[in-house]
């Protein structure tokens, strides 16, 4: 619940001060936190499960007090409003949606990674981790501006089919490597793509309201898709991870569906 109400009221904040023209860049760069930590964490996770498994539960608490020490800094980026506005954004369902399955495939890989990494033979099973994580990382920050030049359902398209390429390339032998940062850079413009199309949808009393009916679908994809692939990972990682990649192709031709609408 802490985690849900963090994220509903920090994307809409961002909303709030972000110039509407910058709004990509500004959701690109807000992310690189996120991915900071995706790309940090497993590493650290490693060394300090070494002491012990209390030390790295200890360890994430204190980050959380440490995150919740610099959010008190922070002003209020608007003033309460008295309009009603539903729970759900409904017109923000739709390119959800396509957030969800770029979700669901990337946390397909986040589950399986490493297992596949241990089928070809890395030393270090949490290598393409730290390349999918350091690619969204860098390239997040050096392409911030990208998705304000590109409209954002279009971008979202092509990033799903970077992210199908790359999970397809993680299911074949000898390029796991490779596919971890092709899917990375799909990753790079998924999110603020599908963001930017998300609050486009809303007036400025309704953009909590938006926030939250995305994140909902990001909950889902990063929650379902892992469970979804598992059942394929019954049979081969490989074929979950491609499985993953289907599943973010189809995503795509949602996405040019609702780009051709518009």
């Amino acid at each position: 619940m802490a985690e849900a109400a963090f994220f509903v009221a920090a994307f809409a904040a961002l909303v709030d001060i972000a110039p509407p023209d910058r709004l990509g860049e500004a959701l690109s760069l807000n992310s690189l936190g996120l991915y900071l930590g995706l790309a940090a964490g497993p590493p650290l996770g490693e060394v300090l499960t070494q002491r012990s498994f209390p030390t790295a539960w200890m360890t994430a608490a204190v980050l959380c007090l440490a995150a919740t020490a610099a959010s008190a800094f922070i002003g209020e980026t608007g003033t309460p409003t008295t309009t009603n506005t539903k729970l759900i954004h409904r017109p923000a369902i739709a390119p959800s949606i396509a957030l969800c399955t770029s979700l669901a495939a990337a946390g397909g890989f986040l589950a399986f990674a490493a297992l596949r990494a241990q089928e070809e033979g890395l030393e270090n099973t949490s290598l393409p981790l730290f390349l999918y994580g350091a690619t969204v990382v860098v390239s997040r920050a050096a392409f911030a501006k990208i998705p304000d030049r590109l409209p954002p359902l279009r971008l979202g398209a092509i990033a799903l089919a970077v992210i199908a390429a790359g999970l397809v390339l993680t299911a074949t032998p000898h390029t796991l490597i490779a596919g971890s940062v092709v899917l990375g850079l799909g990753v790079t413009f998924s999110t603020p793509a599908f963001f930017a199309a998300v609050f486009a949808t809303a007036e400025p009393h309704q953009r909590g309201a938006a926030s939250g009916t995305a994140s909902a679908f990001i909950d889902i994809g990063l929650g379902g898709g892992p469970i979804l692939l598992g059942l394929v990972a019954n049979a081969s990682i490989p074929a979950a991870l491609a499985t993953g990649g289907a599943l973010a192709a189809a995503g795509c031709l949602w996405t040019l569906k609702l780009h051709r609408a518009h």
